[in-house]
């Protein structure tokens, strides 16, 4: 690859030097090189998932969460992060950019091909590094209250603390608030409000895709649980209180204080943005329209509360979806709908984030 880069930069020359125009050449990325730290410990370095070279993915272990219930094709303590950097990233220039931290859904991996698509597409032609962490198939962005065998289930931490950093120490961003947002599909709605309202010093603006936002309401908690004991958000199952302690009063203060709908105060200053359908026609696959049609409900209470707050938001509630996008059914996990609101969303964040600097 270099070789061949380095003859087209000499025909180049001997062209621009004979009087010839020459186009301009679209500039290759360069990969950053990962050194340990933070409590992390680099298993595998950047590589590029394809010849786009817009997208790598590289594997840390953490001792924040030294080993989780796995996925297929997911090996137990190693956590694969995604990383989206914009056309020509160069890792040894000066121009730095800002970062949005982009948390997937439960049952879903951080570099899956679907999560990659809809970040290289809304993120194309813009100077934004897009970072999706591992967050476990039921991980929801938590520091565990009973993790048990496993051992600690501190994904809180292992994010905020670790991930954070990280990136910020060995890549080209802007590491201030200023220059770094937050945003999630379903369980990484949660995620990204939780992690917003513990630590609005490092997030400028926060993003929810048909996020569970309400841990009061009933239906919530019973998907919460349902993720701990369903083998298909990973393996070994969890026990019901492992994540907020036993979900039934009077015991369940945990779920009550971790809830992001109610406690959005802490969000003033920020952006915030709130994206979900009403999960179209029930008849059609049933299982999740009743999933976004709930994710509404507690993106409505969070509404309010935010209101309550005079906090300003944005509200894209699209009902069924077809008005919002081509193939957009309004239901939970539709990647029309989230590719609308990813492409939405972007020129929100960059308008709040500003561009790159030098």
């Amino acid at each position: 690859m270099r070789v061949r880069r380095g003859l087209l930069f000499a025909l180049a020359t001997v062209l621009a030097v004979a009087g010839f125009a020459v186009p301009s050449a679209q500039a290759a990325s360069t990969l950053p090189r990962f050194a340990d730290g933070f409590g992390l410990t680099v298993v595998s370095q950047p590589a590029w998932v394809d010849d786009k070279e817009r997208t790598f993915t590289f594997t840390v272990r953490s001792d924040q969460v030294p080993a989780y219930a796995v996925l297929a094709n997911q090996v137990s303590g190693e956590h694969v992060i995604s990383v989206t950097v914009p056309t020509g990233y160069d890792n040894a220039a000066t121009t730095r950019y800002p970062v949005l931290y982009s948390l997937h859904g439960a049952a879903d991996h951080p570099n899956s091909g679907r999560n990659r698509t809809v970040t290289e597409r809304s993120t194309e032609g813009v100077p934004l590094i897009t970072v999706m962490p591992n967050g476990s198939g039921r991980g929801w962005y938590s520091n565990w209250v009973n993790p048990g065998a496993l051992g600690r289930q501190n994904w809180e931490n292992f994010h905020l603390d670790q991930v954070i950093p990280l990136v910020d120490a060995n890549m080209r961003t802007i590491a201030a608030r200023s220059g770094r947002a937050i945003a999630g599909h379903s369980m990484g709605g949660f995620g990204a409000f939780h992690y917003a309202e513990h630590r609005p010093e490092l997030f400028s603006y926060v993003g929810s895709f048909s996020g569970g936002l309400d841990l009061l309401n009933q239906e919530m908690r019973g998907a919460v649980l349902g993720s701990q004991s369903l083998e298909s958000y990973g393996k070994p199952t969890a026990s019901i209180d492992a994540i907020f302690g036993p979900p039934v009063w009077p015991l369940d203060g945990v779920w009550n204080a971790q809830s992001p709908a109610q406690h959005v105060k802490t969000l003033r200053g920020m952006g915030v943005a709130m994206y979900v359908g009403n999960g179209g026609d029930l008849t059609v696959n049933p299982i999740q329209a009743v999933f976004e049609n709930r994710a509404r409900q507690t993106a409505l209470v969070t509404a309010d509360f935010l209101k309550k707050e005079g906090i300003p938001f944005d509200f894209l509630d699209y009902g069924d979806g077809s008005a919002w996008a081509p193939g957009c059914t309004g239901k939970h996990n539709d990647n029309a709908c989230l590719q609308a609101n990813l492409n939405h969303f972007v020129p929100l964040v960059m308008k709040r984030l500003g561009g790159p600097i030098s």
